[in-house]
């Protein structure tokens, strides 16, 4: 059997029947032989790999969508690498390095800033990207993301509603799309509806739990603690809720209170998290579609795909002062 026949047995790239393929494997299980992944990359300059790259592995946001995006690569005969960033700029410019080395065919990456320099050296070197759930300035690459804005104002007219007149939010950073989209529509809708936000109402979270924490410690020290808080995202979220426990505040005999990113303890906890669900799956489905299609020639840029967020209402907001039935 020649060498020739081998390789195709193994890379498909030409027919080979079915009993030599089967004879082959065979051989190759039996004296323990796996191709070479590498060397086969040189030769088709293609690895079958794709990058993932997300600021928070421990947000159970990005870990449901990297489930999601796992399983739509392999569906489409890709392995996925993933690299997590803890927020921070360096460690995300090393690991896309460390993916640019290994010859990936293209990257889906949530950037920790929106000034990401190095992401114009992945452009550069002709790699293919998707940005999911933030983007970042100076790249032309399509980006997946649910759009939030009109479950926040949802939410802000839910709570004016239930007769709130001191709401606060516990923001994320400015420097991300989301951070900076659910802040300035909070303040809106809240405008809108003639509530005032004076700015000790609104305290900057980093989207990590320890912000959370510090956050709510100094809305409920305020001489007039708010009725009602928005966290930003589910981590944040988690943190308030720990420091308000803490505090002996009772959720929402005390205080009405909302998340950003729905999460499935949410709906197990007592009282039960009204929340901002973001469709996780289609995220990531959406994320490696976009950037597969790019990579096998779907012809031209692929779109943006954005989203809908959707206002879960559970058992944490009531009328101001009202205990729940």
């Amino acid at each position: 059997m020649s060498v020739a026949t081998v390789s195709r047995s193994f890379s498909g790239s030409q027919p080979v029947s079915a009993g030599v393929r089967e004879r082959v494997h065979e051989v190759s299980r039996r004296l323990g032989y796996r191709p070479n992944a590498v060397a086969r990359s040189l030769r088709m300059d293609a690895t079958k790999t794709l990058g993932l790259v997300i600021p928070n592995i421990t947000n159970p946001f990005f870990t449901e969508v990297a489930r999601a995006v796992e399983a739509a690569a392999w569906r489409d005969g890709y392995s996925l690498m993933l690299g997590n960033t803890d927020e921070d700029p360096k460690k995300e410019e090393r690991y896309l390095d460390v993916l640019l080395g290994k010859q990936i065919d293209g990257i889906i990456i949530s950037p920790a800033s929106a000034t990401s320099p190095h992401l114009a050296e992945v452009e550069a070197a002709g790699v293919p990207v998707v940005f999911l759930d933030r983007a970042a300035a100076g790249v032309d690459a399509p980006v997946v993301r649910a759009d939030g804005r009109l479950a926040v104002g949802a939410l802000v007219e839910y709570l004016a509603n239930l007769g709130h007149e001191r709401m606060a939010i516990i923001s994320g950073p400015p420097e991300t799309v989301s951070g900076r989209e659910r802040l300035g529509t909070f303040l809106e809708e809240a405008e809108r509806l003639g509530v005032e936000m004076p700015p000790e109402m609104v305290r900057a979270g980093d989207f990590r739990q320890k912000s959370g924490e510090r956050a709510m410690r100094e809305l409920l020290a305020l001489e007039r603690p708010p009725t009602a808080v928005f966290a930003a995202n589910n981590l944040m979220a988690l943190g308030a809720l720990t420091e308000a426990k803490k505090a002996g505040v009772a959720i929402p005999d005390d205080l009405s209170f909302a998340s950003f990113d729905d999460s499935r303890w949410f709906e197990l906890m007592t009282p039960s998290i009204s929340a901002i669900s973001q469709p996780l799956e289609e995220l990531g489905e959406a994320a490696a579609r976009l950037l597969t299609e790019s990579l096998e020639g779907g012809g031209g840029k692929p779109e943006s795909v954005i989203l809908d967020a959707e206002l879960v209402l559970r058992d944490s907001c009531v009328e101001p002062g009202k205990k729940p039935s």
